[in-house]
Parts: structure tokens; C-alpha cells; sequence
């Protein structure tokens, strides 16, 4: 799991049927405190989750494939959750 901060969406207009109806967010990745953790991932949403918003990526492709319930398919991330807090012990 990854934490991440939707920045925009990726409209594509040719793609793999899978993706048909399914928004792509682009999210930059996050440390645990909030602060930029460098890089991005591109990740279908199925939260509906928006701009701006801190979410839960799942970035293990079996995994985010069993989720969708399309195996085969192109995905290896999915938004699986909007953050409203993170809290660390100590």
C-alpha cells in the first residue's frame, strides 16, 4: 500500500476494453507525514476519489486484477480508499 494525492485524471482515447468506463487518476506519491515522496503512479479509481484529495493506493497487480475481477488485464494499480486521517503512535 501507498499513500498518494490526486493531481489530475488521464483520458485516453484508445485503451484496453477493461478501462472502458473506469477513471484514471494520476496521484504523486506521499510519505507517511505528507510531504512529497517523489514520483507518481497512474491508478484506477474505484472510490471515486478527486483533485486534491489524500487516498489509499494498492500498487500489487494481482492484487488490484482480483479487485477489478478481470484477469487478465492491464491494471496494476487502484485507488482503493480516501484518507481523511493519519495519525502515528509516539
Amino acid at each position: 500500500m501507498k499513500i498518494g494525492r490526486v493531481v489530475g485524471t488521464v483520458v485516453s482515447t484508445i485503451n484496453a476494453p477493461v478501462f472502458d468506463g473506469r477513471r484514471l487518476l494520476l496521484c504523486d506519491l506521499l510519505e507517511p507525514d505528507g510531504a512529497p515522496a517523489g514520483g507518481y503512479l497512474i491508478a484506477v479509481d474505484t472510490v471515486g476519489a478527486g483533485a486534491g484529495e489524500t487516498v489509499l493506493l494498492l500498487d500489487e497487480g494481482n492484487s488490484a486484477r482480483q479487485i477489478v475481477g478481470v484477469t487478465p488485464a492491464p491494471i496494476r494499480t487502484l485507488v482503493v480508499g480516501i484518507i481523511d486521517a493519519i495519525t502515528r503512535p509516539g
